[in-house]
């Protein structure tokens, strides 16, 4: 699949799978633990801004990642890295992405979502 532009909707994803992750401290933090999510932040690539995100843990180690907005471009084989603070917690590899923000408005109900020509008429162009 090639996007039409480099901001198109079906680069960005909000989801995604590591295997089981390698925990700096050979454990996953006692409150992912505890409550079995935890807020932190991640990134995928080196020198990316660090994006919120709340982990979900599964039974076999892997986690669920679920970003608190969209991020761009990420792919299966690439290392998500998990930070508290400044604090590297840990890192998986990605597995499995889910659905892009294009997909996803795909599915929306068409008729529900305002034409472009009706959202001017309300907010005029300045």
């Amino acid at each position: 699949f090639k996007a039409p532009s480099r901001d198109h909707p079906a680069l960005y994803r909000d989801l995604l799978r590591t295997n089981r992750v390698h925990w700096i401290a050979e454990e996953p933090p006692a409150e992912l633990v505890r409550e079995k999510m935890m807020d932190c932040h991640f990134r995928f690539r080196h020198q990316m801004a660090l994006v919120p995100c709340v982990l979900t843990l599964n039974q076999d180690g892997s986690v669920w990642v679920t970003l608190v907005k969209p991020a761009r471009a990420i792919t299966p084989g690439q290392y998500a890295v998990f930070y508290k603070g400044d604090e590297c917690l840990g890192s998986g590899k990605i597995l499995r992405i889910g659905p892009s923000v294009y997909t996803l408005q795909q599915g929306k109900n068409r008729e529900e979502s305002p034409k472009k020509e009706e959202i001017d008429k309300i907010e005029p162009a300045t």
